[in-house]
């Protein structure tokens, strides 16, 4: 792979990459206080289409929630690790039964070996029909429809643990996760409302959530990539406004952005963007795209094949 050299300034490099923890609790905040409203205004108002809207909403935030631990996993968080660390378990990552430690092992792997056969996310794609292509339209109707139907989220799920369950955890800390999991369900069982926590919660979950994440995982490193550069081989992505509500929040669609430099919070990739604009070599290589609806879904429905590679 033919690595590109960034030109931008050091100093404005290490400026981009300073702290600011209370973008990211702010963020949180944001995330949490949508899905209270969601889940507030469904429930006062009633009817299908409502409850259907406040699922996408719900799902939305878990995918926001997923994106936060994203950024606790590259301590992006605070510079206390350890508290980092405990603060993204409670609220980001074990509402969507993930882990932080867990997460961080695989996902740093991956920026490490990206695409390659020692990238665990790429490997266990490798052969998928979800991630041949390019991608027969039936395949991706179907593909919609299993997630929907909360049977590709069971496939994703089962892809998922035994990459992470590997992690060395100690006896405190799954007693300590355990008890989290226990405290819920019994705070579930005194309010009565286990039918609004499958309703709100569960059904958004084995759902929306999960094909929010396959259509991310695709627009990042799938369909007409030039996986021998590495401009190329990922994929930046300039959402339309309701897509940041869904697939692309806290900034996860300047990935290009986020590969080079992992050390740059998400508040600031926006302007590393920018800074990494005015470099022609990226202005001219980098591989962004306009829209996951439109451009991204037109580049993995014809995706072209590269001499003397076959894309997973």
């Amino acid at each position: 792979m033919n690595v590109y050299k960034a030109s931008i300034d050091s100093d404005e490099l290490k400026k981009l990459s300073v702290l600011r923890p209370w973008g990211t609790l702010a963020a949180l905040a944001l995330d949490w206080a949508v899905i209270a409203a969601a889940i507030v205004v469904s429930c006062h108002f009633g009817g299908i289409w409502l409850y259907l809207a406040a699922v996408a909403v719900i799902a939305g935030r878990m995918h926001g929630l997923g994106v936060l631990m994203h950024e606790a996993a590259h301590f992006r968080f605070l510079k206390n690790r350890e508290m980092a660390d405990a603060v993204a378990d409670l609220f980001m990552a074990w509402p969507i039964m993930a882990t932080v430690d867990g997460y961080r092992q695989n996902h740093l792997a991956h920026h490490q070996h990206t695409n390659t056969d020692k990238d665990p996310d790429w490997v266990v794609k490798l052969g998928k029909a979800a991630y041949t292509f390019p991608l027969a339209v039936r395949v991706l109707t179907l593909n919609v429809l299993g997630y929907l139907a909360a049977i590709n989220s069971l496939r994703d799920l089962a892809q998922i643990l035994p990459r992470v369950s590997g992690v060395k955890q100690s006896a405190r800390y799954k007693l300590t996760r355990l008890g989290y999991y226990l405290g819920a369900a019994t705070l579930i069982t005194m309010l009565g409302i286990w039918k609004s926590f499958l309703l709100y919660w569960i059904v958004p979950y084995m759902t929306l959530f999960f094909l929010f994440l396959y259509v991310r995982g695709v627009a990042e490193h799938f369909g007409s990539m030039d996986y021998g550069e590495e401009l190329g081989s990922t994929r930046t992505v300039v959402p339309y406004f309701w897509e940041r509500c869904f697939f692309a929040p806290h900034n996860i669609n300047l990935h290009i952005e986020h590969h080079l430099f992992p050390g740059v919070p998400f508040y600031n990739l926006p302007k590393l963007s920018a800074a990494l604009m005015r470099d022609e070599t990226y202005r001219t290589k980098a591989h962004v795209t306009r829209g996951y609806s439109t451009g991204v879904l037109r580049e993995c429905l014809a995706a072209a094949k590269l001499p003397g590679f076959a894309p997973p």
